[in-house]
């Protein structure tokens, strides 16, 4: 996540009267000049004179519940009314936000935990202090208690609204007290999400929902492969559509803009455009023996670790090659955004999770300077990391200047599928060595892949950055297991469609191959592989692996919770098994899965229950978290048994949900989440790090339950028919 993400801007200040704090990059609470004037909504936090609190966040909401969660660390210290607490979208090129980050990474909570909290201790002693100093009594006779102050001897209570234009002109506290976790009301409480009434009833307005006067609609017909230029069109056909405004050629295709959308995609079908040029070579099938064979090589080292003592000769050596195909991140609501560009202005709105980005690129390909764009957030209908990339902007602001008006472009599901930023796939070759004795003496991991190419291809100077490969090697580098000797590489392998981060980025095809494998040697011990997995974690607690360091005691502990929840070791039917996997995300969230599988005569696999253990430091909103594993647990199913994207001829093969599947309400299994209490520890992330571990536990259970290892994504029912 980058640093601006993490940037708070600190300030107490009048206006009108309004009480308003904020933050800046050093977390200091810090104390601004007093003003007057009309209220303006700026900074991060205001307390209205009516008590309305409203936060101002800069994390983009797709779903992940990131709202409620930061508003109830505010609401925690600053004892508010949850009714009057009111979440506004930051956007970059406001006066008070010129820049902002991405959401991504997940570690909203981890940065925002702290901030928050001070933010809001600091306004409830204000206003207490403001409380005491009307009903002058002594401030410690004085509480703050649900949006309002209360004096205990008395019982007088002031509501916060009533306080603010007194609170506003004390002194800003540098360090205010925060609540012991005992006493938290709603840290730790299952909370609805704070717009869920919105959502389900419609009323949440999402990216595709936008719309300005005078607005028209765009549908692109985009480059089918890199490269490829227009040879010819029926522009005439496009424009006797009723509707059609203008036919429009841009940087990457032609697009139909029209008083709608419908007729902008009826005037984009009857274009009739016809390519020519460009690269058609790319295939996926050959890409994957492209992978296969660069996973065999030597690769960039990342982590070599030998012993002092050499432990004796190895005698037996595993190995197998693991593969891991592309994916599309699919979301429901397609790519959209609208854009009005007017001379040197731009305005943007958008569903994206990368605003500063979408600035930036926005202003370059206008040729105006980044202050003259800004960017409303709108919700989203799904990100995944998709909408880390910012092509739907581009594409949208480039047809408003030519058109001189409001333009919003809408992807069709066609469009989304074939031509995203997609999950790149890779190779993974791996060996383990054994002396006599069957003890696990060595571990080889080479993962073959592609950077993402978000921004272009990455420059020399990057690629020499120190750990630059680590970071794309996430789950290679670093093997939790206590093995003697370990050699771990990355082999970059060129890629020319478009690729970026998916959910939980890099880890999840590492991850797989590295559980799946690791089950692999525990059969040839004949060991059990949960049992292994923890003696395998003994020794040293605590290890370096490159730039992460990894608790193994917590992964222990996951692991012996997963075990005592799961029924482990008691019998199954024919055909039924269950399988085990765990991962400590980028040294952070520590997860471990069992899942129990049958497989029908027909191959059909059926994941029927799935147990999760969870060590995600403190869990500030047991809905949001088990919300988040949820969703992971289906996108796994979705992964391991369900669609893929291949590419023939330069161009992804998959149109829509027909032939690129995902899971559905019927595939979902009976899910358990269990969690480690951690009451003292600060949240740790849970967008992503409950992604990697579900499949090779889908994996590994079906192997339990039919002896057939499966070493290839996604998993064909033919692969496994009696």
């Amino acid at each position: 996540m980058s640093t601006t993400r993490r940037t708070f801007l600190k300030s107490a200040v009048l206006t009108g009267a309004s009480l308003l704090i904020g933050f800046d990059g050093t977390r200091r609470l810090l104390g601004e000049a007093v003003t007057s004037g009309p209220i303006r909504l700026s900074k991060w936090i205001r307390i209205d004179s009516t008590g309305t609190v409203t936060l101002t966040i800069q994390e983009a909401e797709m779903g992940q519940g990131v709202r409620t969660s930061l508003a109830m660390l505010l609401a925690e210290e600053l004892e508010a009314d949850w009714s009057r607490i009111v979440i506004v979208q930051a956007s970059p090129g406001a006066p008070d936000f010129p820049n902002l980050g991405s959401t991504g990474g997940s570690d909203s909570m981890e940065s925002g935990w702290k901030p928050l909290r001070s933010a809001g201790a600091a306004a409830r002693e204000m206003l207490i202090a403001a409380a005491a100093a009307r009903w002058q009594v002594a401030r410690a006779e004085c509480r703050a208690e649900n949006g309002a102050i209360v004096h205990g001897k008395s019982g007088r209570r002031l509501p916060f609204g009533e306080l603010v234009a007194e609170a506003a002109q004390l002194e800003l506290p540098k360090d205010p007290p925060l609540k012991d976790p005992k006493d938290f009301r709603f840290i730790g409480h299952p909370t609805k999400r704070i717009n869920a009434l919105d959502i389900v009833t419609g009323a949440a307005s999402y990216g595709i929902d936008t719309h300005v006067p005078g607005m028209l609609s765009a549908s692109l017909e985009r480059a089918p492969w890199p490269g490829a230029k227009l040879a010819k069109w029926d522009e005439k056909a496009a424009l006797a559509v009723r509707g059609v405004r203008a036919v429009v050629s841009i940087s990457n295709g032609i697009a139909v803009v029209a008083d709608g959308n419908w007729p902008a995609q009826k005037g984009r079908a009857l274009l009739a455009a016809e390519w020519t040029g460009g690269d058609q070579s790319f295939d996926s099938t050959k890409h994957r023996q492209t992978l296969e064979t660069a996973s065999r090589g030597r690769g960039v080292l990342l982590r070599k670790e030998t012993p002092p003592v050499p432990p004796g000769p190895v005698v037996r050596t595993i190995e197998a090659t693991y593969a891991y195909p592309f994916y599309a991140h699919a979301p429901l609501e397609t790519m959209n955004c609208l854009a009005d560009v007017r001379g040197d202005h731009c305005t943007i709105w958008a569903p994206t999770q990368s605003s500063g980005r979408l600035r930036k690129r926005v202003a370059a390909a206008l040729g105006v300077a980044p202050e003259n764009v800004e960017v409303n957030v709108t919700l989203m209908g799904g990100g995944f990391g998709r909408r880390l990339a910012v092509d739907y902007a581009l594409e949208a602001a480039e047809i408003s200047r030519a058109v001189r008006a409001p333009v919003q472009i809408l992807w069709t599901r066609a469009d989304d599928m074939q031509h995203g930023h997609f999950q790149a796939a890779s190779s993974h070759r791996l060996s383990g060595g054994f002396d006599a004795q069957n003890a696990l003496l060595s571990w080889r991991h080479t993962k073959a892949g592609s950077f993402h190419n978000l921004d272009g291809p990455p420059t020399e100077e990057k690629t020499k950055e120190e750990n630059f490969h680590i970071y794309a090697a996430w789950g290679v580098y670093d093997v939790p297991y206590a093995i003697p000797s370990i050699e771990t590489a990355y082999v970059p392998v060129d890629l020319p469609m478009k690729h970026g981060p998916w959910r939980a980025v890099f880890a999840p095809s590492s991850v797989f191959a590295r559980e799946c494998f690791f089950d692999e040697l525990a059969g040839a011990v004949g060991a059990d592989p949960l049992a292994y997995r923890l003696k395998m974690l003994e020794g040293v607690d605590i290890i370096k692996a490159g730039p992460t360091t990894i608790d193994r005691r917590r992964l222990r502990a996951v692991l012996e919770l997963v075990q005592s929840k799961s029924d482990w070791g008691k019998p199954l039917g024919e055909r039924q098994g269950r399988g085990v996997a765990c991962n400590a995300y980028f040294g952070g969230t520590c997860i471990a899965y069992v899942v129990e599988v049958r497989v029908g005569p027909d191959g059909e696999v059926k994941v029927e229950r799935v147990v999760a253990a969870v060590d995600c430091g403190l869990v500030v909103n047991p809905i949001g978290v088990e919300q988040q594993i949820e969703g992971a647990v289906l996108w796994g199913l979705s992964s391991a048994l369900k669609g893929e994207i291949t590419f023939a001829g330069g161009l992804a093969q998959q149109k829509s949900f027909a032939d690129f599947s995902v899971a559905r309400m019927k595939d979902s299994p009976k899910i358990e989440i269990h969690f480690l209490p951690n009451p003292g520890k600060t949240p740790l992330g849970m967008g992503e790090p409950p992604v990697p571990p579900i499949v090779p536990a889908i994996v590994n259970a079906i192997f339990a339950a039919t002896g057939k290892r499966l070493r290839q994504l996604p998993i064909r029912a033919e692969e496994l028919r009696v």
